[in-house]
């Protein structure tokens, strides 16, 4: 069973107008099985994502009228009420409080002062993906953000991360959230080019073998590629996505 340390981003779920659309779509593009875990009334749905039996993620209906599909990162934690009551003194919005999942854990979703929705969960029995870094799975989660000034004070606030930042060519640079010597999660500013609707965002990233060929499949079965298969010199290759409802994620290739 996966363990993970507190402040560290370990699950990813995805919610859908369309679940068995987007089991259909997903399993194509990654061969993830949309498995029934819990009793479907009980849990609203919610089914597991698993690659060869491990679970990668999550996937549930849309739960509110308004609600648009997307993926959801969530930060595992200690104590959930203690964590969302940093959340509001670090200036952050919650938009659902503390509450339990059956018996498989407590958790809470927030927005940050820049907008940008992300969660907290308080593990019981489900203690995080069984598989990350691997093909088919979470490798990365990334914050776009309109206020980076304003992130910077509240993750550390909240979870306990440090920022390492990356000077880049052409760019505001790039900051790594850091929990103690391990990176993990990314920051960057949102340009002035992105559109005014976009809101600032969790963006996550699932590793593949060949970000070309899988991002050409995509498009295939239905989604929209927002960046084109591009390289970051001497780290790898990527490519941003939105799924035939719109949820947005992206595709990651480590450099050899």
């Amino acid at each position: 069973m996966a363990t993970y340390p507190a402040g560290t981003p370990a699950w990813v779920d995805l919610a859908s107008p369309d679940p068995n659309a987007s089991a259909t779509f997903y399993n194509g593009l990654f061969g993830w099985e949309a498995v029934q875990t819990a009793d479907p009334v009980e849990s609203g749905g919610y089914r597991s994502l698993q690659l060869d039996g491990q679970s990668v993620g999550g996937l549930s209906p849309l739960f509110q009228e308004g609600q648009p599909p997307m993926w959801t990162t969530y930060v595992y934690i200690d104590d959930a009420d203690a964590t969302a009551a940093k959340i509001t003194d670090a200036g952050g919005r919650l938009m659902m409080e503390p509450f339990d999942v059956l018996d498989v854990g407590r958790m809470a979703v927030f927005a940050d002062p820049a907008g940008a929705v992300c969660a907290i969960w308080q593990p019981k029995a489900h203690t995080g993906a069984d598989l990350v870094n691997e093909p088919g799975s979470l490798c990365w989660n990334e914050l776009h953000s309109r206020d980076t000034g304003a992130a910077g004070e509240f993750y550390p606030a909240v979870f306990g991360w440090e920022i390492d930042h990356m000077d880049m060519d052409g760019g505001s640079g790039y900051d790594v959230f850091k929990l103690g010597d391990r990176s993990v999660a990314g920051m960057i500013e949102m340009p002035d080019g992105w559109p005014a609707q976009a809101p600032s965002n969790w963006l996550a990233y699932f590793a593949v073998s060949d970000v070309d060929e899988r991002a050409a499949a995509a498009r295939d079965a239905g989604a929209q590629v927002h960046v084109e298969p591009r390289d970051i010199a001497g780290m790898g290759r990527f490519s941003v996505l939105a799924d035939p409802h719109g949820a947005t994620f992206a595709l990651w290739q480590m450099a050899r």
